[in-house]
């Protein structure tokens, strides 16, 4: 199977933002508050967020305090549907992708990216990242995962021949390692060969309950899903619904793992 360009991310979820919002769970608490001790998320913490898509994570950066927040999505879609969604005065939305942004040089206390950063190339982006903060600034990476290889995962194991496709997402990461988000050793290297220190990680594991319907929902935001041509689109959703309706009586155990690295420039 091969992955999936990772271009493919500046478009690949701007199709139905409103059903994507919809399907996707929000960060837990315990993530912002990890922002608020160890990367001065705070009234007044200049910001940036690279990939904020929907504005999942947008929302508890501006409800935390981060003034100014400067955005960087390049899906104009979801742009859109972000600023509509959170009118605020603190918001600054920058419609491109984020090697081509135009970011103030050492003007952010934080920069952080939710769920994005394996769609970018590491070592460019961990760079310009670093240039953007202030010295002693700081760097999350924080991601959703859906899936624990360490868990059982019945419903994972019984629509494995469905959710065969042509392309995987970058989030898969390299074969014979855990996924992009999962793999600590290789995301500390990415960061220490950047100048980051400071790096450390948490985690937690959780569980996230779907009924068919949520089902249909959460799949139909999987990148590798929305690639599909619209029929194939709906057969597989269709049968990952009937899988969830009559082979686990309506209720579908997703394992979740949320995971967060953070770093700072010296």
């Amino acid at each position: 199977m091969a992955e999936m360009d990772r271009r493919a991310g500046r478009e690949a979820f701007g199709a139905d933002p409103a059903g994507y919002h919809r399907a996707r769970p929000a960060y837990p608490d315990w993530v912002f508050d990890l922002l608020a001790e160890r990367c001065g998320l705070q009234p007044g913490c200049a910001a940036f967020e690279v990939g904020p898509g929907t504005g999942l994570a947008t929302q508890e950066l501006l409800r935390r305090g981060a003034d100014p927040l400067v955005v960087i999505e390049p899906d104009p879609r979801l742009a859109d549907f972000l600023a509509g969604r959170l009118p605020h005065s603190a918001i600054d939305v920058r419609r491109a992708p984020f090697e081509a942004a135009q970011l103030e040089p050492a003007a952010f206390d934080l920069g952080c990216a939710f769920t994005s950063f394996h769609w970018l190339d590491p070592e460019p982006t961990l760079e310009r990242a670093a240039a953007a903060l202030k010295p002693g600034g700081a760097w999350a990476m924080v991601w959703n995962v859906f899936g624990d290889p360490a868990r059982p995962d019945p419903f994972h194991d019984a629509t494995l021949e469905i959710m065969r496709t042509p392309e995987q997402s970058p989030s898969a990461g390299v074969i014979g390692r855990p996924a992009f988000a999962l793999d600590a050793e290789l995301r500390t290297l990415d960061l220490a060969a950047a100048g980051f220190t400071d790096i450390a990680t948490a985690r937690t594991d959780w569980s996230l309950e779907l009924d068919p319907d949520g089902v249909r929902r959460l799949y139909a935001t999987y990148s590798e899903v929305a690639a599909l041509m619209p029929a194939h689109r709906a057969r597989m959703l269709d049968a990952l619904a009937s899988v969830a309706d009559h082979q686990f009586g309506g209720r579908v155990t997703r394992n979740m793992v949320t995971i967060a690295y953070t770093a700072r420039r010296p």
